[in-house]
């Protein structure tokens, strides 16, 4: 895996530990952010090993610079115009971004600047997502003649039909209310709000049974690709299966005895 740039010392992708959150800040602030080939590498290699790290809590994903993240490396694109080439690149694209639904730990995108195309893709697929009050969102593909096909698969997945279609046909940037009133982030925030922002969310979800939470997420995108039967069906029994740990045990007796809940993640 290549974790650096060339002819660098700074690393692509850089992570940050404090308090059981891992921040990982996209590092081609020239770029924009870009994802290019080694990027993906990189922030792959970091969510496989934060995914395995019991002390990480949340993740964070950032980016360095004025934008969060401009989407792939176009230039790196055309630079080898091969489709064996451009299927690899979206195979391991995909990979990272069923990462972020696929590891325990919640994931939070702090939002700057721009986010477009994959860095839209990006933002839809963390689990939550926070954003200063002048970013800006678009899957702005096809404005070079690109439809953001894989972008779509995680836009239409946080907005209406109609309201991702429109962004995925036109190409045109929504503002940060926007992405608010139509589900692609959960928080707008005043820029030297960004960061206390993220850290409540964070605490937040730390304070609660670890347990509790890495069965939930799962279950949360399991039964959304399933049938209303079926997804009550699995729900029932992933409830079942958490009242029996003993986190659960210890958060209702703590409620009943009116105290603070003591988790031990089991």
């Amino acid at each position: 895996m290549n974790t650096r740039m060339p002819g660098e010392d700074e690393p692509y992708v850089v992570r940050t530990d404090q308090g059981g959150v891992a921040t990982l800040t996209l590092n081609r602030a020239k770029q924009f952010n870009a994802l290019s080939q080694a990027m993906i590498g990189a922030l792959q290699g970091h969510l496989d090993a934060v995914s395995a790290d019991a002390a990480v809590r949340v993740v964070v994903i950032a980016g360095a610079g004025k934008a969060f993240c401009a989407g792939h490396d176009l230039k790196e694109m055309r630079a080898n115009h091969d489709k064996a080439f451009m299927q690899d690149l979206f195979r391991r694209c995909g990979r990272m971004m069923m990462t972020l639904t696929q590891m325990p730990q919640p994931v939070i995108a702090r939002v700057h600047g721009i986010a477009t195309a994959a860095g839209c893709q990006l933002v839809s697929m963390c689990d939550l997502a926070v954003a200063v009050d002048s970013a800006r969102f678009a899957t702005s593909g096809i404005n070079v003649g690109l439809f953001c096909a894989t972008p779509g698969v995680g836009l239409s997945r946080n907005l209406g039909r109609k309201q991702a279609l429109e962004m995925l046909l036109t190409g045109d940037f929504i503002d940060a209310q926007t992405a608010l009133q139509q589900g692609l982030v959960n928080r707008v925030v005043a820029s030297d709000a960004l960061d206390v922002e993220v850290e409540q969310l964070a605490r937040s979800i730390i304070a609660k049974s670890s347990v509790a939470i890495g069965m939930g997420k799962q279950m949360f995108y399991k039964q959304l690709e399933m049938g209303l039967e079926a997804a009550y069906q699995y729900a029932s029994e992933v409830m079942a299966c958490n009242m029996m740990t003993a986190d659960a045990g210890e958060g209702i007796d703590a409620f009943i005895g009116k105290r603070a809940p003591v988790w031990t993640g089991r």
